[in-house]
C-alpha cells in the first residue's frame, strides 16, 4: 500500500503540470506561473519548517548530526545547481523580468536538452524525498507529495513555455516533459526498496529533503520576486506566500490530531 502511494504520489507532479500546459494558452500559463512561484515558495518553507524537519528532530538522530547534514543538503544542491543540474525554469518571454527578447531561446539553446537533464535529476530527487516521508508517515508522506506537486506545476509550465520558445513544438514540449516527469516515479520505487531496510536513516534523509525545499524556496523562488513592483503586486506576491504557509500550518494542525 505504501508502495502504491507512493507511485500515485510521484506520477501525479508532473501529470497536473502535463496537463495544465495543454489546457492553457501560453499567455495565462505566462501569468499563472508568477502567482504559483509565490505560493510554492511559501508551501516549500511551510512543509519544510513546519513538518519534515520537526518529524526529523523528533526522531533517536542526534540534533547536532541532523544539522550537519541540513548544512550539506544545502551545500550539494548549490553544487549541483552550479553544472545546471538542478536548474528550475520559471522564466519566459513577457513575464516582466526584463530579458532581452528571445531569451528564452537563447538559454534553450546554449544549454541543448540540459534542461530536460536537469529537470529529470531534479524531479528523481523529489521522487527520491517522498518516498523517504511515507516510509516515515503515511500523512507526513501526503503533505510533501503536495508541497512537491505545487512546486513541480510552475516549474514544469516554465521548462514548458522555455521549450516553446526554443521551437519545440507544443505536443513534443508535451512529451519531454511527461517523459521527465517520469523520473519522479522511478526514483520514488527506488527509494523505497532501498530505504526500507534501513529505518534509521529516514531522519537524516527527512532533513536533506528539507535542504532541497528550503534551497528552491530561498535560492531560486524568493529571488525571483526580488523586483521593484506597484504595492498592489507586492501584496499578492505576500498574499500568495502567506497561503501557501497557512496551507501548510493547516495541515499541521490535522498532522498534530
Amino acid at each position: 500500500m505504501t508502495l502504491l502511494s507512493i507511485v500515485l504520489a510521484t506520477l501525479a507532479g508532473g501529470l497536473l503540470s502535463v496537463g495544465i500546459s495543454a489546457l492553457l494558452s501560453q499567455a495565462l500559463l505566462g501569468r499563472l506561473v508568477q502567482h504559483l512561484v509565490s505560493l510554492s515558495a511559501g508551501v516549500l518553507l511551510g512543509a519544510s519548517l513546519l513538518h519534515v524537519l520537526p518529524e526529523a528532530f523528533e526522531s533517536q538522530a542526534g540534533s547536532h548530526e541532523l544539522f550537519l547534514c541540513l548544512l550539506g543538503g544545502l551545500m550539494f544542491f548549490f553544487l549541483l545547481e552550479k553544472v545546471e543540474l538542478y536548474r528550475h525554469s520559471h522564466h519566459h518571454e513577457g513575464d516582466g523580468h526584463h530579458h532581452h527578447h528571445h531569451y528564452d531561446a537563447e538559454q534553450a539553446g546554449r544549454g541543448g536538452y540540459a534542461v530536460l537533464i536537469g529537470d529529470s535529476i531534479h524531479n528523481f530527487c523529489d521522487g527520491v524525498l517522498i518516498a523517504a516521508a511515507f516510509l516515515a508517515d503515511p500523512i507526513l508522506g501526503w503533505l510533501t507529495a503536495a508541497a512537491v506537486v505545487l512546486h513541480e506545476i510552475p516549474q514544469e509550465v516554465g521548462d514548458y513555455l522555455v521549450l516553446l520558445n526554443a521551437g519545440f513544438s507544443r505536443a513534443r514540449a508535451l512529451a519531454f516533459n511527461a517523459l521527465s516527469g517520469l523520473a519522479a516515479v522511478v526514483g520514488g520505487v527506488l527509494g523505497y526498496f532501498l530505504f526500507t531496510p534501513f529505518e534509521g536513516l529516514l531522519p537524516y534523509l527527512m532533513v536533506v529533503a528539507s535542504s532541497s525545499f528550503i534551497y528552491v524556496a530561498v535560492a531560486d523562488l524568493i529571488p525571483q520576486m526580488q523586483r521593484r513592483l506597484p504595492w498592489r503586486e507586492t501584496l499578492m506576491q505576500v498574499g500568495w506566500i502567506g497561503g501557501g504557509l497557512l496551507l501548510m500550518a493547516l495541515a499541521s494542525l490535522g498532522h498534530s490530531h
